[in-house]
């Protein structure tokens, strides 16, 4: 099902769970494929589920932006709701477009909100083509207005998976749909993980992987 209200276009999106890759879904609702972006936070949440036309039902609060620069919609998707009202204030931040705030949000948003409030730039740096110099800016900009996203509870934020799931499950796509050999996938898979160990997301280490086959 489909809502429209106020200046966005699309509000909520529920439906079947057409399509996966690393960064979006496509949500099939009556009769209409919808490419939805989601943050790695978020993305998490869609490991163990099952697409294609039979695939789990889903839904999602939508961020929809729509400009003269941007003239194709780009919807973003969220589990809850404070997740969606975050990222609306997130990118606010000077240089940070929804395109790179999705990027960004590698960690729960309550611990992005309260690095923000207790001004620690170290941990925004942790979040994905986050320099210290937009971690500054993060900060000039929303401290002081964010503190009720620190108040979010954990347990209802998808929790991380664990580093083996990730490892296992990159090692199989190696394999299986990328055509290499299991050791080779494991050695590339090890050797990425001995450069960045703090990988949380499938995503992450295939990029780590591709790095390291570059270097």
């Amino acid at each position: 099902m489909v809502f429209f209200g106020g200046e966005e276009m699309i509000s909520f999106l529920e439906g079947t769970l057409l399509k996966k890759d690393e960064d979006r879904i496509v949500i099939l609702s009556h009769g209409v494929g919808y490419e939805v972006l989601l943050p790695s936070i978020v993305r998490q949440a869609y490991n163990d589920k099952k697409a294609g036309e039979d695939g789990d039902q889903v839904k999602l609060h939508i961020f929809y932006h729509q400009s003269e620069r941007q003239p194709k919609p780009v919807l973003v998707g969220f589990n809850l709701d404070v997740e969606k009202e975050f990222f609306e204030k997130f990118i606010k931040v000077e240089a940070i477009g929804p395109t790179a705030a999705v990027k960004a949000l590698v960690l729960p948003v309550s611990e992005i909100a309260r690095a923000i409030e207790e001004r620690d730039i170290k941990t925004l740096e942790r979040m994905k083509g986050i320099g210290k110099r937009t971690a500054e800016k993060i900060v000039a900009t929303l401290h002081g207005k964010v503190g009720k996203f620190a108040l979010v509870k954990e347990q209802i934020i998808p929790a991380a998976q664990e580093p083996e799931d990730v490892r296992r499950q990159v090692e199989d796509v190696l394999v299986r749909q990328l055509g290499h050999k299991r050791a080779e996938a494991a050695q590339m898979v090890s050797e990425a993980l001995a450069m960045n160990p703090g990988i949380i997301s499938p995503e992450e280490l295939f990029e780590e992987v591709y790095r390291g086959q570059r270097r």
